[in-house]
């Protein structure tokens, strides 16, 4: 079992949010949170940072945390701001995303979480959209700062980004994931293959960018220029494709954390995240659905 010693443990830093729907519905979530949620439930154990609101949002987080086992302790409560919402619109069929300024998700205060966080830390996961203002930016550099190893997932999430941006967070970061629509927005170059040569090598990766490709499957890259790539498996009972980047990433994460090969880790993602895509929504809360995907691991 992971997480064994607290100087084990992932830290997941950033925005944990409700998607609100027309209906009036709303979903928790966040890439952050997810990433964080399927570590948990695979058997690791994540130490998430974040802040919520002083509302009933900002509960119903900690209440789902405390259900799933997961640590509180590094969950602040932003007074002044509301828990995260994103406003989620269906045009024809398929949605938009109004992502609100002036959530608490931007007001983490790096001298709280200081209290919080052991260090050094192990491994650092974090997003781009949770960096966006202060002083959630400090407290993640500050982080950077204490971390033997870093990973970036890239979203980028209109209007809350700029390139240089973007590209100035990923730096010595030692494993940074995206997809290839954000790899085309943030580099210039004749094809994928070149575009991340000149990433890993601009930006300074020191281990390796994982490239995605939806339905098509992904590459993984290594800085020594060695490459791996493995199509998507096809998914049966088609859910929705909501949160399979963050299950991507989770199954990085637990490769990079329980020594997998890079193949092997290729293999896991794509099947996690496959399998995700039969969800409704980016997680579960039953744990039938992740002690399945480690039972096919140990076959």
């Amino acid at each position: 079992m992971l997480g064994d010693t607290l100087d084990d443990r992932p830290v997941i830093f950033g925005e944990v949010l409700f998607d609100r729907f027309p209906d009036g519905s709303d979903v928790l979530g966040g890439a952050p949170f997810n990433v964080a949620w399927n570590l948990k439930m695979l058997g690791a154990d994540p130490l998430f940072v974040g802040a919520v609101g002083n509302d009933d949002h900002g509960q119903r987080v900690r209440a789902a945390m405390v259900g799933a086992g997961l640590d509180t302790r590094a969950l602040l409560v932003a007074p002044d701001a509301p828990t995260g919402t994103v406003e989620v619109a269906l045009q024809a069929g398929e949605p938009s995303y109004d992502i609100l300024p002036d959530q608490a998700y931007d007001h983490v205060q790096a001298s709280a979480i200081q209290m919080a966080v052991p260090v050094p830390v192990a491994l650092l996961y974090h997003g781009s959209l949770a960096l966006r203002a202060e002083p959630s930016g400090s407290a993640c550099s500050w982080l950077a700062e204490q971390s033997q190893r870093r990973f970036v997932d890239v979203n980028l999430r209109q209007p809350w980004y700029s390139p240089d941006r973007v590209l100035d967070l990923i730096r010595n970061a030692d494993y940074v994931k995206l997809n290839r629509d954000e790899l085309r927005e943030l580099v210039a170059g004749d094809n994928d293959v070149s575009r991340v040569e000149s990433l890993i090598e601009t930006a300074c990766v020191r281990e390796a960018v994982i490239l995605t490709a939806g339905s098509e499957g992904a590459a993984i890259h290594l800085s020594d220029g060695s490459r791996f790539e493995a199509p998507a498996p096809r998914v049966q009972d088609l859910g929705d494709p909501v949160g399979a980047g963050d299950a991507f990433a989770s199954l990085v994460i637990l490769g990079v954390l329980e020594g997998w090969s890079w193949p092997v880790t290729l293999e896991r993602a794509l099947g996690f995240a496959a399998s995700v895509c039969t969800l409704q929504g980016a997680t579960s809360n039953d744990p039938a659905f992740y002690a399945a995907a480690r039972h096919r691991w140990s076959q």
